[in-house]
């Protein structure tokens, strides 16, 4: 993620959770990110580093459509994470029309200008929280969500941040990534270990059968 001109205290945060060891509790950049959401009451971080966030309700319509993603309830983790994917775009898709944040495109540079645009902090940090709600509310069986991941500033280049589910049949972690993507789109699911070498989607050589792609 190329840093930007953005506030001091975001770009040093980012750099601060590069070169520092795991944390045992996720730490936020705003305290106003609602850290235990529900479908009535939930944050949605944009402008970059959290720099806006808004409280924003489900209607019970919507929660319908995210429950019914997990009525047929997976039966292997590697299933379960195919619904996270579809959830956590869906989740996108409602918050972007709840929060203003429909016009996020991938990465930081193709929305310039646009309204709602989110970094990798803003993004990791929502689907964090997206999956936290879900998992509150009993629609992950196989998953944990885990404190977020950091790469890059002084290796693998540019600091970059992912939410982190660990697969409690195999204790494997894997970032679930939508940096990449506009929104609403399903989010990469990488090994974690992978990402942190430096994973790009465009990049094959760090691609392996693991990897759950993005796109629809």
């Amino acid at each position: 993620m190329p840093l930007r001109p953005i506030r001091l205290w975001v770009a040093l945060t980012a750099v601060a959770l590069a070169v520092s060891p795991p944390l045992h509790a996720d730490v936020f950049t705003s305290d106003a990110v609602v850290t235990d959401p529900a479908p009535d009451r939930f944050s949605v971080c944009f402008d970059h580093g959290c720099a806006t966030v808004k409280v924003v309700s489900m209607s019970p319509v919507q929660w319908r459509a995210i429950k019914a993603i997990f009525k047929r309830l997976p039966r292997t983790p590697e299933l379960e994470r195919e619904r996270i994917r579809k959830a956590i775009a869906l989740l996108e898709e409602i918050a972007g029309k709840l929060a203003g944040t429909s016009l996020d495109k991938g990465g930081d540079l193709a929305g310039l200008g646009l309204p709602g645009q989110m970094d990798c902090i803003d993004e990791a940090t929502n689907t964090s929280l997206y999956l936290t709600l879900l998992k509150n509310s009993g629609l992950i069986k196989f998953h944990e969500v885990e404190d977020r991941a950091t790469r890059g500033f002084l290796i693998n280049g540019w600091p970059h941040n992912t939410a982190v589910i660990i697969d409690t049949v195999s204790g494997e972690r894997y970032a679930v990534d939508s940096w990449f993507l506009d929104n609403g789109e399903m989010p990469f699911i990488v090994p974690l270990d992978d990402w942190r070498s430096g994973w790009k989607p465009d990049d094959p050589e760090k691609s392996n059968a693991n990897t759950i792609s993005g796109n629809r």
